[in-house]
């Protein structure tokens, strides 16, 4: 809030600046310097003095009347030549001597102005300036109250930016905080704004956004679930009717055959398990957590398969608070994705990250997933052209739902290249209070 806030200020009394300095200039182009306006003002009382005391006597009491006011003044008047005057005046107010108006020069605190313009006061008067010197005249008072203006104005605005920033920060975190827990799964969370509140047509979208995803993925699990039930029926039907084919079979003729379809319906029915493991997974009820030692889960793992695995796990791995079932059939899945692709070796390994995570990697040493793929692999059904076909098998779901119950604990799977020259999974769990900030970023690795 205080970055917000700083630069919210700064950007407008940078404004508030800038207009002053626009306005100094659009003021001096237009009607003059306003340094001169309150030079003269604070000169108003020696040039009150000239022009309606010594210029309104007589001819010959004019001069007599100038010495009056040398006398009791504390300025300094003295007569000079025309010549000397404009030597020091700047072009620009040149023009304004030869008018016979007040000259002010606020910087050496005096004034100019000419004696006579036709010489009627007295011989040569046409050809002499008066100088006033020493008067009381301090722009520098004048910038000060300037400045306390501006500070005063700077004041002014503090305290109505800083409400209005802490407020617009306040709704912003709320807003923060829905939208990490929309991006963690937790798509029933809602922004709850008033309706005046300045924020309240976004977070009325970002509340419109949750719901419609919220629809669609609830729609999509419920289709998933109701086909997959339903497909469980005439599955059945056939495998009955397949092993009534077999027994009826006058010879065995029929027997490759009725293998084949057979293990088409093992395939289908795989498929289906496959599509109700998912839309478990994906229901969004809560993962029942368990403290369970993963040494020696990873170890009963790894035996299930049916070629050999390198083990590099060290017992100090310590536990996980989860749900066994679930975490290992994710590390099965991605076991038997290494299993596919491998030439000769996989290598199961697990270390501790610090004190609030820890990595379980699967490597093998086969050709390895295009980096280009590699986010890819863990969308469902997705799989790379080397997969599709019957050698490898598989339906493209099983990293799909190692990613989604990684993810039911807070942790994460990312694909990388191997040292063996395959791939190389690594399943990151949180443990202890790294379960929260992971399940708030769940791809962040």
């Amino acid at each position: 809030m205080n970055r917000l806030f700083f630069r919210f200020f700064v950007l407008v009394m940078l404004s508030i600046t800038v207009a002053t300095f626009v306005v100094y200039f659009a003021m001096s182009r237009l009607f003059g310097d306003p340094l001169d306006d309150i030079a003269r003002r604070q000169a108003a009382a020696q040039i009150f003095l000239l022009e309606q005391y010594v210029d309104q006597a007589p001819a010959d009491e004019w001069l007599a009347r100038l010495n009056k006011v040398r006398e009791v003044s504390r300025v300094n008047i003295e007569l000079m030549p025309l010549a000397g005057a404009r030597a020091q005046l700047p072009a620009r107010r040149l023009a304004a001597l030869e008018r016979g108006d007040v000259v002010l020069d606020p910087a050496n605190k005096a004034f100019f102005r000419r004696v006579d313009l036709k010489g009627d006061r007295y011989i040569g008067s046409a050809d002499e300036v008066i100088h006033a010197r020493d008067l009381p005249i301090d722009i520098g008072l004048a910038l000060q109250m300037e400045a306390l203006r501006y500070v005063i104005v700077a004041l002014a605005l503090l305290i109505p930016i800083a409400l209005w920033s802490r407020k617009h920060w306040q709704g912003l975190q709320a807003l923060s905080s829905v939208a990490d827990e929309l991006g963690a799964g937790k798509l029933s969370a809602r922004a709850s704004f008033g309706p005046r509140t300045s924020i309240y047509p976004l977070a009325e979208r970002i509340n419109h956004m949750g719901e419609r995803i919220e629809s669609l993925l609830a729609s999509q699990e419920n289709l998933l679930h109701s086909v997959s039930h339903e497909l469980r029926t005439p599955i059945a039907r056939l495998e009955f009717a397949l092993e009534l084919l077999r027994a009826k079979a006058p010879d065995g003729t029929l027997t490759p055959r009725i293998d084949a379809m057979e293990a088409d319906l093992a395939e289908l029915n795989a498929l289906v398990a496959e599509l109700l493991g998912m839309a478990r997974i994906g229901s969004g009820r809560a993962v029942p957590a368990a403290p369970f030692a993963l040494a020696p889960a990873l170890r009963e793992c790894a035996l299930l398969l049916d070629c050999p695995v390198e083990l590099e796990i060290d017992d100090a791995v310590g536990s996980v608070n989860g749900d066994r079932r679930l975490l290992l059939r994710a590390v099965g899945n991605v076991l038997r994705n290494a299993q596919k692709y491998a030439r000769a070796r996989i290598v199961l390994s697990a270390r501790r990250v610090g004190t609030a995570a820890l990595e379980v990697a699967i490597e093998d040493d086969g050709a390895g997933i295009p980096e280009v793929e590699r986010e890819r692999i863990f969308e469902p059904f997705y799989r790379l052209d080397r997969s599709r076909d019957r050698s490898t098998g598989g339906f493209g779901l099983g990293l799909s739902i190692a990613r989604k119950a990684l993810e039911q604990h807070g942790g994460t799977i990312r694909a990388e290249g191997s040292m063996l020259g395959g791939a190389r999974f690594v399943l990151r769990l949180p443990v202890n209070g790294e379960k929260d900030r992971m399940a708030a970023h769940p791809h962040h690795t």
